[in-house]
């Protein structure tokens, strides 16, 4: 059987999130023999019996080849963790979903990537700032991730269709299951240029307690978060607290502040998230001044072994070309040259005087969660 069909069976478990099923994959050696490990040898390698009872439950009712087959007639495509499509910077954040489904197209641009999430009640100054922000990123390039609610998250997924850009709508429920349904015509326009993605099986229902947990993909698909309008117990401000907890940048968008829409985003800015005034801001701060230019490098040019030996020796602290020479024990000449095309594709900068900084995934981040 295809072992799709397991990824596919364990995400119907109850209880097995992305520790668990790491732990029984690196216990059996594979996601079939996990999955047709015996009681006793589950039980050995430290399955509760909550969870063992859920498992034994779920072996005996599913049907794993029709579970698949259903995935399939669909028109959905899955991703796992042994799968190299699957996001790179989603799969570094702490607790990756162990599997994704996803109906549309993920690209290699989508690595340059920044969330615009917010109210669903929006004014219409927070309408034209997620408009703007979300249209002058897709207009640089940049992949815009939100969520598909009502307010700030549809109106930043139809700015950046309407720029002529890519955006990604991650979903608290199945993919075949669009909420809220006044936003299945924007979920279809978008499938069509972009991607339409969860970590629910198909049939999951819109659940409230299904919402907080996708918002960690929506952060950890992107290089930053910018938060437009929120109130004291948005959200958004829940996807702003997992960008921290994953060192990606927080950006807020200034509000009045009379206005109830306001007080979340406010606070992030008093704690320490970048201010955006233009979108200047946010280019600027994760270095997506040149999208198109960085893609095409690393598709024309993939990493090799020179670069990530100069990658492993930088920092954010600049490092001249000589003491690279010497920690890598490569002649200048390759150094200089490697280094020029490592900037190409937006891994490092110059700062002068023959010395080069690495550029991080993420700036300077808030230092205090929302409560």
């Amino acid at each position: 059987m295809d072992s799709l069909a397991y990824w596919i069976g364990f995400n119907k478990v109850r209880g097995i999130g992305p520790a668990r099923l790491r732990a029984l994959i690196d216990a059996f050696g594979d996601i079939e023999s996990a999955w047709q490990a015996t009681p006793g040898a589950l039980r050995e390698v430290g399955l509760d019996r909550r969870s063992l009872e859920s498992l034994l439950e779920s072996r005996g009712k599913l049907d794993l080849a029709a579970e698949l087959a259903r995935v399939r007639k669909a028109g959905v495509d899955v991703l796992t963790w042994d799968d190299p499509r699957y996001p790179e910077r989603l799969k570094a954040i702490s607790d990756p979903p162990p599997v994704l489904y996803f109906r549309g197209e993920l690209r290699p641009e989508d690595d340059f990537a920044v969330a615009v999430v917010g109210t669903r009640d929006i004014s219409n100054y927070g309408r034209d700032a997620a408009r703007t922000i979300a249209a002058g990123l897709a207009e640089s390039g940049v992949t815009v991730v939100s969520g598909l609610a009502r307010g700030v998250d549809c109106v930043a997924h139809r700015a950046a269709l309407d720029a002529g850009g890519r955006t990604i709508a991650v979903l608290g429920s199945g993919v075949d299951i669009i909420y809220p349904w006044e936003n299945r015509k924007l979920a279809l326009d978008l499938i069509e240029r972009g991607v339409l993605m969860s970590e629910y099986p198909l049939g999951t229902q819109p659940e409230a307690s299904n919402f907080p947990p996708r918002n960690r993909i929506v952060s950890g698909l992107s290089r930053g978060v910018v938060v437009i309008e929120a109130g004291e117990r948005s959200g958004a401000l829940i996807t702003a607290r997992f960008a921290a907890d994953q060192g990606r940048d927080v950006f807020a968008v200034p509000g009045s502040i009379f206005a109830r829409n306001s007080q979340g985003v406010n606070r992030l800015i008093r704690d320490g998230a970048t201010p955006v005034t233009s979108i200047n801001d946010i280019l600027e701060a994760l270095n997506l001044r040149a999208v198109e230019t960085y893609v095409a490098a690393k598709t024309l040019f993939p990493m090799d072994e020179t670069e990530a030996s100069l990658l492993s020796r930088l920092s954010d602290e600049p490092v001249h070309v000589d003491d690279l020479s010497r920690a890598t024990d490569l002649p200048i000449a390759t150094v200089t040259s490697t280094l020029a095309l490592m900037e190409l594709k937006g891994l490092v900068r110059a700062a002068g005087g023959m010395t080069y900084y690495r550029v991080s995934e993420s700036g300077p981040v808030y230092g205090t969660k929302p409560d």
